[in-house]
This record gives structure tokens, sequence and C-alpha cells, in this order.
């Protein structure tokens, strides 16, 4: 359990730091997000998790990561890696494919992934404990399902909605 804690202030450390040099770099880092269908810029489906546009951002998605990345690692330190990975490439890659021109940055399509997986965690394996999970996921959390829809054209909605896509896929592929 202590390891589960160590990843989570990690992760969530490392994101703090990027966004202080992002700060002290007048904002030099927010070029690494996601610019749709730049070949150039594909390697930022890895780094567009870690940068965030300013400090309200950042805590919002700190806030929802520890719980919701919490809740996962439940599953296991491994099955926490592996989800992550498929959220971050496969949403950030269908961003890039499909997403409206701009930078998209943010852990939001991460949280977004987590989010749902967690709900897909108790459709696929109908454990009592996860049954349990997702319900109070969906109490706390059900307002997060309005964030697929393009309300504010400053958000990426396409983020959300991908990232959600790609934790009920990582859930369906972990569990076969």
């Amino acid at each position: 359990m202590f390891q589960h804690w160590k990843t989570i202030a990690g992760i969530s450390a490392t994101m703090i730091a990027v966004h202080i040099i992002n700060l002290f770099t007048g904002g030099y880092l927010s070029h690494f997000g996601i610019e749709p269908r730049q070949i150039g810029d594909a390697y930022a489906i890895a780094t567009a998790p870690f940068i965030h546009s300013d400090v309200a951002h950042l805590g919002s998605n700190l806030a929802a990561f520890v719980v919701l990345g919490s809740l996962v690692l439940l599953q296991g330190l491994r099955y926490f890696m592996k989800a992550s990975a498929v959220i971050i490439l496969l949403g950030g890659g269908l961003v890039w494919l499909l997403g409206r021109p701009g930078d998209h940055i943010g852990a939001s399509g991460w949280i977004f992934g987590l989010w749902s997986l967690v709900i897909a965690l108790a459709w696929f394996e109908r454990s009592p404990r996860n049954i349990a999970i997702a319900l109070a996921v969906v109490f706390f959390y059900g307002g997060m399902v309005f964030g697929v829809l393009p309300t504010q054209d400053y958000v990426s909605f396409e983020s959300h909605l991908f990232g959600a896509i790609a934790g009920v896929f990582a859930e369906f592929t972990l569990t076969k």
C-alpha cells in the first residue's frame, strides 16, 4: 500500500515540478502539448498530461488524479501502470489524430480514462468491491460525464472524450 502512495505522490510531484519549470520559463513547456496532426509533435502525446495552463488547472487535475489513481491502484501497481499507458497513448493518439487545432495540455484525458476505467471494472469484473467503488465514483464524480461535451472553446473535450474511451478500452483489454 505504501508503494501505491509513493506512485501517486511521485506522479503528482512530477506534475507540480513541470508546472513550476513552466512558470519560470514563461510558459515554454506549453509547446509540448498535443498539436493535432503535426507529425513532429507526436511525442507530445506522452508529455501533454504533465503540462497545465495555470495553478487552478493543475490543482483540479491533481485532486481528481489522487482519488481516481488511488482507486485504480487497488488493482495493483502493474495494472495501474499498464492502464495509464494505454489511456495516455491511445487517448492522446486519438486527440492527435482527431482533435481541433491548438495545444491540448493537461492530465484531464488521463483522469477521464481512470474515471471510466473504474466504472468499467465494475461492469467487466463484477466483484462486490469494484461495484461499490464504481457506485461511489458515479455518485461523487458523475458530473464528469458532461466534460466530454464541447462546452467551452478553451477546454479540450477531445481529451476528455478520448481519455474516457481509452479507459474503457484499457479495462477491456487488461481483463481479457
